[in-house]
């Protein structure tokens, strides 16, 4: 059964930036876009590179190492080298708690 779990606080990440968190052994790079927060997976399909070191631009993602980027409301891919989409996850806001759904 599916359970939320507390990964951060609202704020953290900052707006327009994103950071690794690590519930249950996962590495998920969770994003904060205007107030609003986003989770997909921190391995880029294209050769696995860490999304959560990329950049934010508005609703996408950027993978550092080659420049993929993904749409982090869902995981599609925007642009090559990836053609696979990333995991997402459901995200809410409870009180000042950013919690994702595993």
């Amino acid at each position: 059964m599916a359970e939320w779990v507390k990964v951060s606080e609202v704020g953290e990440p900052a707006n327009g930036e994103v950071t690794v968190v690590r519930p249950r052994d996962l590495r998920i790079a969770l994003a904060n876009v205007e107030g609003e927060y986003f989770a997909v997976d921190d391995v880029c399909t294209h050769d696995g590179g860490p999304l959560g070191q990329g950049d934010v631009f508005e609703f996408e993602i950027e993978c550092p190492r080659h420049g993929a980027r993904f749409d982090i409301r869902t995981g599609q891919p925007m642009c090559l080298p990836a053609i696979l989409p990333v995991k997402t996850y459901a995200v809410r806001v409870e009180g000042n708690e950013v919690q994702i759904e595993l």
